[in-house]
Protein backbone atom coordinates (compact mmCIF):
# COMPACT_ATOMS: atom_id res chain seq x y z
CA UNK A 1 0.00 0.00 0.00
CA UNK A 2 0.70 3.35 -0.66
CA UNK A 3 -0.32 6.84 0.47
CA UNK A 4 -0.37 9.33 -2.70
CA UNK A 5 -1.04 13.02 -3.07
CA UNK A 6 -3.09 13.95 -6.19
CA UNK A 7 -2.30 16.71 -8.66
CA UNK A 8 -4.10 18.19 -12.31
CA UNK A 9 -3.49 21.25 -14.00
CA UNK A 10 -4.29 23.32 -17.29
CA UNK A 11 -1.98 23.96 -19.72
CA UNK A 12 -0.13 27.12 -19.57
CA UNK A 13 3.03 28.91 -21.34
CA UNK A 14 6.54 28.72 -20.13
CA UNK A 15 8.20 31.69 -18.66
CA UNK A 16 10.64 32.16 -21.32
CA UNK A 17 9.75 30.59 -24.80
CA UNK A 18 5.99 30.93 -24.28
CA UNK A 19 5.85 27.22 -25.33
CA UNK A 20 2.47 25.65 -23.87
CA UNK A 21 2.98 23.28 -21.34
CA UNK A 22 1.10 21.15 -18.81
CA UNK A 23 4.07 20.68 -16.49
CA UNK A 24 2.37 22.99 -13.96
CA UNK A 25 0.25 21.11 -11.80
CA UNK A 26 -1.92 21.94 -8.12
CA UNK A 27 -3.58 19.70 -5.40
CA UNK A 28 -6.76 18.40 -6.34
CA UNK A 29 -9.12 19.09 -3.47
CA UNK A 30 -12.42 16.58 -4.46
CA UNK A 31 -12.79 13.37 -5.95
CA UNK A 32 -11.49 13.43 -10.01
CA UNK A 33 -12.81 11.15 -12.52
CA UNK A 34 -9.78 8.72 -14.20
CA UNK A 35 -10.63 7.36 -17.73
CA UNK A 36 -8.07 5.70 -20.23
CA UNK A 37 -6.33 8.56 -21.24
CA UNK A 38 -5.98 10.23 -17.73
CA UNK A 39 -7.77 12.68 -15.30
CA UNK A 40 -11.03 14.12 -17.20
CA UNK A 41 -9.82 17.68 -15.49
CA UNK A 42 -5.63 17.23 -16.66
CA UNK A 43 -4.59 18.33 -19.53
CA UNK A 44 -1.34 17.84 -21.65
CA UNK A 45 -0.05 20.48 -24.44
CA UNK A 46 2.29 18.19 -26.81
CA UNK A 47 0.16 14.99 -27.14
CA UNK A 48 2.88 13.94 -29.54
CA UNK A 49 5.02 13.15 -26.22
CA UNK A 50 3.21 13.33 -23.51
CA UNK A 51 -1.27 12.03 -22.63
CA UNK A 52 -2.83 9.34 -24.19
CA UNK A 53 -3.54 5.62 -23.22
CA UNK A 54 0.25 4.52 -22.66
CA UNK A 55 1.19 8.07 -20.27
CA UNK A 56 -2.48 8.31 -18.87
CA UNK A 57 -0.84 8.76 -15.49
CA UNK A 58 2.43 9.83 -14.36
CA UNK A 59 3.89 9.07 -10.76
CA UNK A 60 6.94 10.52 -9.39
CA UNK A 61 8.24 9.15 -6.14
CA UNK A 62 8.21 11.93 -3.80
CA UNK A 63 12.00 10.95 -2.35
CA UNK A 64 13.77 11.89 -5.61
CA UNK A 65 13.23 15.72 -4.82
CA UNK A 66 16.13 15.34 -1.69
CA UNK A 67 18.33 13.95 -4.66
CA UNK A 68 17.35 17.00 -7.44
CA UNK A 69 17.53 19.69 -4.48
CA UNK A 70 21.06 18.28 -3.70
CA UNK A 71 22.16 18.68 -7.14
CA UNK A 72 20.02 21.76 -7.98
CA UNK A 73 20.56 23.92 -4.68
CA UNK A 74 19.60 27.07 -6.14
CA UNK A 75 16.02 25.81 -7.23
CA UNK A 76 15.62 23.54 -3.81
CA UNK A 77 12.88 25.31 -2.62
CA UNK A 78 10.50 24.89 -5.41
CA UNK A 79 11.40 21.23 -5.99
CA UNK A 80 8.68 19.79 -3.92
CA UNK A 81 5.38 17.30 -4.91
CA UNK A 82 3.84 18.27 -8.51
CA UNK A 83 6.23 20.31 -9.28
CA UNK A 84 7.63 17.87 -12.21
CA UNK A 85 4.28 17.71 -13.70
CA UNK A 86 3.41 14.34 -12.08
CA UNK A 87 -0.27 13.55 -10.83
CA UNK A 88 0.54 11.35 -8.47
CA UNK A 89 3.37 11.38 -5.42
CA UNK A 90 4.07 9.26 -2.91
CA UNK A 91 6.73 8.92 -0.47
CA UNK A 92 6.09 4.88 -0.52
CA UNK A 93 7.55 3.78 -3.31
CA UNK A 94 10.34 4.36 -6.13
CA UNK A 95 11.18 2.71 -9.19
CA UNK A 96 12.70 -0.35 -7.42
CA UNK A 97 9.80 -1.32 -5.59
CA UNK A 98 7.86 -1.63 -8.55
CA UNK A 99 7.59 -4.11 -11.86
CA UNK A 100 6.62 -3.52 -15.31
CA UNK A 101 3.14 -4.86 -15.70
CA UNK A 102 2.25 -4.59 -12.04
CA UNK A 103 -1.22 -3.86 -11.38
CA UNK A 104 -2.50 -1.47 -8.68
CA UNK A 105 -5.86 -0.17 -7.91
CA UNK A 106 -6.39 3.71 -7.12
CA UNK A 107 -10.00 4.27 -5.86
CA UNK A 108 -12.22 2.39 -7.94
CA UNK A 109 -9.81 2.15 -11.06
CA UNK A 110 -7.26 -0.09 -11.68
CA UNK A 111 -3.89 1.01 -13.17
CA UNK A 112 -0.50 -0.46 -14.91
CA UNK A 113 2.58 0.32 -14.79
CA UNK A 114 3.95 0.25 -18.33
CA UNK A 115 7.24 2.97 -18.81
CA UNK A 116 9.41 4.86 -17.47
CA UNK A 117 9.02 8.56 -18.08
CA UNK A 118 11.29 10.07 -20.54
CA UNK A 119 12.35 13.62 -19.13
CA UNK A 120 11.31 16.80 -21.69
CA UNK A 121 13.20 20.03 -22.31
CA UNK A 122 10.91 21.91 -20.45
CA UNK A 123 11.80 20.98 -17.23
CA UNK A 124 14.82 22.56 -17.90
CA UNK A 125 13.30 26.05 -18.90
CA UNK A 126 10.27 25.21 -16.06
CA UNK A 127 12.56 25.67 -13.41
CA UNK A 128 15.26 28.01 -15.57
CA UNK A 129 18.02 25.09 -14.47
CA UNK A 130 20.10 24.06 -17.49
CA UNK A 131 20.83 19.99 -17.08
CA UNK A 132 17.77 19.51 -14.89
CA UNK A 133 16.27 16.82 -17.27
CA UNK A 134 19.45 15.23 -18.37
CA UNK A 135 20.52 14.66 -14.90
CA UNK A 136 16.43 13.26 -14.33
CA UNK A 137 17.10 10.32 -17.25
CA UNK A 138 21.01 9.94 -16.29
CA UNK A 139 20.46 9.14 -12.27
CA UNK A 140 16.72 7.31 -13.55
CA UNK A 141 14.85 9.35 -11.17
CA UNK A 142 11.83 9.42 -13.40
CA UNK A 143 8.91 8.13 -11.96
CA UNK A 144 7.01 6.55 -14.32
CA UNK A 145 3.56 5.93 -16.39
CA UNK A 146 0.21 3.33 -15.96
CA UNK A 147 -1.99 2.72 -18.23
CA UNK A 148 -5.46 3.10 -17.54
CA UNK A 149 -6.96 -0.66 -17.14
CA UNK A 150 -10.47 0.00 -15.63
CA UNK A 151 -11.72 4.08 -15.57
CA UNK A 152 -13.03 5.24 -12.28
CA UNK A 153 -13.07 7.61 -9.56
CA UNK A 154 -10.26 8.84 -7.55
CA UNK A 155 -10.35 10.77 -4.45
CA UNK A 156 -7.13 12.84 -2.66
CA UNK A 157 -5.75 10.72 -0.36
CA UNK A 158 -7.15 7.32 -0.85
CA UNK A 159 -4.42 4.36 -0.95
CA UNK A 160 -2.75 3.10 -3.95
CA UNK A 161 -2.73 -0.73 -3.27
CA UNK A 162 -1.00 -3.90 -5.21
CA UNK A 163 -3.35 -6.21 -6.87
CA UNK A 164 -1.49 -8.34 -9.22
CA UNK A 165 2.56 -8.21 -9.13
CA UNK A 166 4.08 -8.84 -12.30
CA UNK A 167 6.53 -11.85 -12.72
CA UNK A 168 9.00 -9.23 -14.55
CA UNK A 169 11.79 -6.80 -13.98
CA UNK A 170 11.25 -3.99 -11.62
CA UNK A 171 11.49 -0.62 -13.23
CA UNK A 172 14.88 0.08 -12.16
CA UNK A 173 16.28 -3.24 -13.04
CA UNK A 174 14.69 -2.49 -17.09
CA UNK A 175 15.80 1.19 -16.86
CA UNK A 176 19.26 0.12 -15.87
CA UNK A 177 19.47 -2.54 -18.74
CA UNK A 178 17.82 0.03 -21.26
CA UNK A 179 20.92 2.43 -20.06
CA UNK A 180 24.04 -0.05 -20.50
CA UNK A 181 25.88 0.37 -23.72
CA UNK A 182 25.85 -3.10 -24.73
CA UNK A 183 23.05 -5.21 -22.67
CA UNK A 184 22.73 -8.74 -22.85
CA UNK A 185 20.13 -9.39 -25.74
CA UNK A 186 18.21 -12.46 -24.38
CA UNK A 187 17.26 -9.64 -21.14
CA UNK A 188 16.44 -7.24 -23.86
CA UNK A 189 14.01 -9.40 -25.12
CA UNK A 190 12.66 -10.55 -22.00
CA UNK A 191 11.78 -7.05 -21.48
CA UNK A 192 10.10 -6.39 -25.00
CA UNK A 193 8.44 -9.37 -24.08
CA UNK A 194 6.77 -8.49 -20.68
CA UNK A 195 3.34 -8.33 -20.85
CA UNK A 196 1.68 -5.05 -19.84
CA UNK A 197 4.64 -3.05 -21.30
CA UNK A 198 4.07 0.48 -23.74
CA UNK A 199 3.62 -0.52 -27.11
CA UNK A 200 6.20 2.56 -27.74
CA UNK A 201 9.12 1.00 -25.70
CA UNK A 202 8.62 -1.90 -26.90
CA UNK A 203 9.56 -0.65 -30.24
CA UNK A 204 12.54 1.19 -28.93
CA UNK A 205 13.84 -1.78 -26.97
CA UNK A 206 13.37 -4.45 -30.40
CA UNK A 207 14.97 -2.45 -33.01
CA UNK A 208 17.37 -1.46 -30.49
CA UNK A 209 18.19 -5.22 -29.86
CA UNK A 210 18.00 -5.83 -33.56
CA UNK A 211 20.50 -3.51 -34.06
CA UNK A 212 23.27 -4.77 -31.30
CA UNK A 213 22.78 -8.27 -33.23
CA UNK A 214 23.55 -6.68 -37.02
CA UNK A 215 26.37 -4.92 -35.32
CA UNK A 216 28.18 -6.79 -33.13
CA UNK A 217 31.40 -5.34 -33.47
CA UNK A 218 30.56 -1.65 -33.50
CA UNK A 219 30.38 1.51 -30.75
CA UNK A 220 26.60 1.17 -29.56
CA UNK A 221 25.04 4.24 -29.94
CA UNK A 222 23.34 5.65 -26.62
CA UNK A 223 19.89 5.04 -26.05
CA UNK A 224 17.82 8.52 -26.22
CA UNK A 225 16.47 9.13 -22.60
CA UNK A 226 15.28 12.25 -22.32
CA UNK A 227 12.92 14.80 -25.26
CA UNK A 228 15.61 18.05 -26.20
CA UNK A 229 14.39 20.99 -27.14
CA UNK A 230 12.94 21.40 -30.57
CA UNK A 231 14.48 24.11 -32.97
CA UNK A 232 10.68 25.33 -34.09
CA UNK A 233 7.49 24.99 -31.64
Amino acid sequence: MAQISLFVGGIRPLPESGRPTGIYKQPASAPLELGINGFTTDQQADLRVHGGPEKAVHLYPAAHYARLAARFPEIADQLVPGSLGENLSTADLDESGVRVGDIWRLGSARLQVCQPRSPCWKIDERFACDGMAQFIAEQRLTGWYWRVLTPGTVAPGEPLLLEEAAAAMTLAEAMLLWQSHRPPLAELDRLAATPGIANHWRQKIVQRADWLRRNPDRPAPAPTGFHVKPQQP
